[in-house]
This record gives structure tokens, C-alpha cells and sequence, in this order.
């Protein structure tokens, strides 16, 4: 019997969906976790699909249902659990889809335990299996029994696993949900309020993960910034957590997932100093317009994304700065656009994430006035993603020639070269996706392998595929 997996969205969706699968795996179920497309063939072994959505955009919800439509199809047996937070938002309309869809709200996502269970306990008494029927029980009982705690995430941290089935770098889910009510966004309503990994848990797992021979961590939650982790007889925030983890391991790497500006106060910046810290910082701006950052409800200017910056590329040498930009919003003039274009030029932003503002039922931001017409807002788009992959480029040029510590990933589609080259993917300490091409030798590197690359080239033309230059092993 087969469970298949999809996940949209973030990284903390993709943790939970592989913690998923290995309890799927524990209860002596086959486990898929290669996405369907248009082109792929019927499975008929496939009893269950599991589907960890996201909900942060218009187009991320369109996105969910295509693939649920998709499913309904490949999958002629299977019942289809959506989850996550479209599921936290929309249940009802995911259900009426079809009969043999159950939605798991996200604040619920741990039962996905129970869903296991439900499953092995269910086929064990039938001799046929009815998706429907088997939907039918989720929907009247584990999808509908009350949480323990009303806008919390239930048991938030029983989906987190540190080691993946599909990816070669280790992640920790140390944070989840945010306490923030930005106006535009419903991230608090479908993750929740604020809960945190305690500390000791954290640097312990870093520990084993040390032991087992990884070479780099990522740290990962919704809202890093808001880390409040139990530690001895009070708690501690982000800063303190990571100086701690460096001070009780000697090898392993750190990557940080994201930040909110005011994190880089200078007492975390002292603690990136280290050089076990990553040179690579994504910081949650969404505007370089002051105006427009207050009608977000953001508690930070522009000033104070451009001294967050500065005080970054003090503590580590040329570090790779990202960012999320939202165009469009409702009321952004064309001067408060150049403000966001000045504030990426002068922060050096090495890649933007750029969304178009799109409105989400129920916020804040749905009654503000004047809309932007969808043409300005896409328009400001691709001007600031044009100026971005000139940024990037600049970026990767900046860094050929020079040697960085890299960690091997899995190629999902190899190529074939002549004379049985042999091709490897990795991502540098300063997030540099890399392609590397070299002879066959004995010693095979496997996934997740730590090694030292030189930046040959920038990747001018991608199709596709993200990765951003060529390099060579040393």
C-alpha cells in the first residue's frame, strides 16, 4: 500500500510533509514523495495523498487546488488529506472538491500521526478500500475533534525532523507561528500564535546531527525574530540560542532561514561573527517606502533595514543579503515604489523574492484604498526583478576565483555528459547554487557531503532550474 506526498510553500512544509512520510515509513507503508504532473502516468497502488498546502498568495491557493484536481486524477484509489494552511483557512471549500477529499486544518497538522493509524487500522478490517468511506471517518472524527488549545499549533514540533528523505541538508524547526498581524497577512491565523522549541532540545539535536557526521544546520520557523525558547529556570531569544550552539559543538554549520530586521541588534551580530554562522541572511522587508510600511502594520523603517544590512556586512565578509518585496500594494505611489528600488540598491541586495500584493479574504489590507491596478503592480515587479538578476549576477561575479565551503545536493534530472563526466549540485556557505562537472573517479561524493568549491562562471541563461553559476571541486 502507497501514500504519496506533495508540498507546497516553505521550508517548515517541507520538514513536516518528510516528517510525515517516516511515520508513514514506521507503520510498513511504500512512501512517494515525487510530484505529479500533467504527464504522469495513473497509480492505481496509491491509497492515500497527502497534500501540505500554503495559503500566502492568490496564486498559491490556485496552485493548491490544480494539484488536488491533479491527484483526484492520478490517484483513481486514493483518498487526498489536504493540510496545512489553506486547510487551516478554506476547509470547506477544499472539501466540496470531491468526495474523497478530508482537510486537516495546519493548527492540526500533527494528527497526521493519528491519520497513520486511522489508515492501518482501517484496511485491516476491509477488504476493499473506499476512499470515500475512508475520508468519511477522518472527516467526523481525527479532522474535527477540537484542538487543545484555541490559535495555537497542536503539538507544533511533532512534525520536525532533522534528517530528509528528499533533500541533503539538515533543517530544525525551532520556531513556529507569528504574534505579529501584519495587514496584509494571515500567516497568524493559519500557523497560529508564537510557540518555540525549548532550548536545550535544540542544542541537543544540533549535537546528534554534529555526531552523525552533518556538516550544516538550517534553523528554520515563521518568525525567527520571535524565538523565546525555555532554557534552565527562564528563556531565551534568538541570539542567545545560536551563541549557545556554537559554544557546545565544534564542526557543524549554521544557516539561518530568514529574519525580521530588528534581529541584527549588535549582540546577534558579535554571535555571526563566527565562522560557523553562514554568510547568507534572507530579511523579511516587504517595502523601502516608510509610508507604506505603516499601512503593513511592520514595526521597522526603511532605515532600519538599511542599518540591519550594514551592521551584516560588517560582521561577515561580502554576505549574501536577500530579501521579499510585495509591488502593488494598496495606496504605493510611484515615489513610494523608488523608495523601495533605492532601498534595495543601497542594501545591496544580492536576490529579491518579489510578490505582486495579493489580497487575501478577511485582512486588513482588503479595505485599504487606493488598488493598484494589477498591470502597475506587475509592471513594478519586473522592473525590480530585472534590477535583482543583475544584482545576483554582479554578486556571483564579485565571488569567482574565490574558494567556498559547500554542501552536495541530490540532482533530481542529471544530464548525461560524454567520456562518463560526472555531475554534482551544491549550495555554498553564501548560498550559491552550483553546478559541477569532473571526471569519474573511485571516490563517489555522496549527497549532503561537505567540500570546497571555486566559483568558475555565472549562469546567464536558467531554464527552469535555479542554479546561479559553475564550479569546480578543490
Amino acid at each position: 500500500m502507497k501514500v504519496h506526498f506533495e508540498t507546497t510553500g516553505c521550508r517548515l512544509n517541507q520538514i513536516e510533509s518528510e516528517s510525515a512520510a517516516r511515520i508513514f515509513l514506521d507503520k510498513s507503508f511504500s512512501v512517494s514523495l515525487s510530484s505529479f504532473t500533467a504527464k504522469s502516468a495513473v497509480d492505481s497502488d496509491i491509497i492515500l495523498c497527502v497534500l501540505n498546502t500554503c495559503a500566502v498568495t492568490q496564486k498559491a491557493e490556485q496552485k493548491n487546488r490544480r494539484i488536488i484536481r491533479l491527484l483526484l486524477e492520478k490517484c483513481p484509489r486514493a483518498a487526498v488529506l489536504v493540510t496545512g494552511c489553506y486547510a487551516q483557512l478554506s476547509p470547506e471549500n477544499i472539501e466540496s472538491i470531491d468526495k474523497r477529499i478530508a482537510a486537516l486544518p495546519g493548527l492540526l497538522k500533527s494528527r497526521i500521526e493519528d491519520v497513520a493509524a486511522e489508515l492501518s487500522a482501517f484496511i485491516a478490517e476491509k477488504s476493499e478500500f473506499c476512499a470515500a468511506d475512508f475520508t468519511a471517518i477522518l472527516k467526523a472524527g481525527i479532522c474535527a475533534r477540537a484542538p487543545e488549545k484555541s490559535g495555537f499549533s497542536e503539538n507544533a514540533f511533532k512534525l520536525s525532523t532533522d534528517s530528509f528523505l528528499a533533500h541533503s541538508r539538515s533543517s530544525i524547526k525551532i520556531q513556529d507561528g507569528c504574534n505579529n498581524a501584519c495587514s496584509y497577512c494571515t500567516i497568524h491565523i493559519a500557523r497560529g500564535h508564537s510557540v518555540s522549541l525549548d532550548a536545550r532540545t535544540v542544542i541537543d539535536r544540533v549535537k546528534q546531527l554534529e555526531s552523525a557526521g552533518q556538516s550544516e544546520v538550517v534553523f528554520t520557523g515563521v518568525n525567527i525574530g520571535q524565538y523565546r525558547g525555555a532554557y534552565n529556570s527562564g528563556y531565551i531569544d534568538f541570539a542567545h540560542l545560536l551563541k549557545l550552539c556554537l559554544e557546545e559543538t565544534s564542526s557543524i554549520c549554521f544557516r539561518i532561514s530568514s529574519l525580521y530586521p530588528e534581529v541584527a541588534d549588535d549582540f546577534f551580530c558579535d554571535v555571526i561573527r563566527d565562522c560557523r554562522v553562514r554568510p547568507h541572511f534572507h530579511i523579511s522587508v516587504q517595502s523601502g517606502s516608510d509610508s507604506v510600511l505603516k499601512r503593513m502594520a511592520r514595526a521597522y523603517t526603511a532605515d532600519d533595514v538599511r542599518v540591519a544590512c550594514r551592521k551584516l556586512s560588517d560582521a561577515k565578509k561580502n554576505p549574501f543579503l536577500a530579501c521579499d518585496i510585495i509591488t502593488g500594494f494598496p495606496g504605493e505611489t510611484d515615489s513610494d515604489f523608488e523608495d523601495t528600488l533605492s532601498l534595495c540598491r543601497d542594501c545591496g541586495f544580492a536576490w529579491v523574492h518579489i510578490f505582486p500584493f495579493s489580497e487575501r479574504p478577511g485582512t486588513p489590507a482588503c479595505a485599504m484604498k487606493p488598488k493598484i491596478p494589477q498591470s502597475v503592480s506587475g509592471e513594478r515587479a519586473r522592473v525590480l526583478g530585472e534590477w535583482a538578476a543583475l544584482s545576483k549576477i554582479r554578486y556571483i561575479e564579485s565571488c569567482i576565483g574565490n574558494t567556498y565551503s559547500a554542501v552536495l545536493e541530490t540532482v533530481k534530472r542529471p544530464a548525461v555528459y560524454a567520456d562518463g563526466m560526472e555531475m554534482y549540485h551544491a549550495v555554498t556557505e553564501n548560498f550559491l547554487h552550483c553546478k559541477i562537472i569532473r571526471k569519474p573517479s573511485d571516490k563517489k561524493i555522496q549527497p549532503g557531503s561537505a567540500v570546497f568549491v571555486r566559483i568558475i562562471s555565472a549562469v546567464l541563461s536558467k531554464k527552469g532550474g535555479e542554479i546561479d553559476c559553475t564550479a569546480e571541486i578543490v
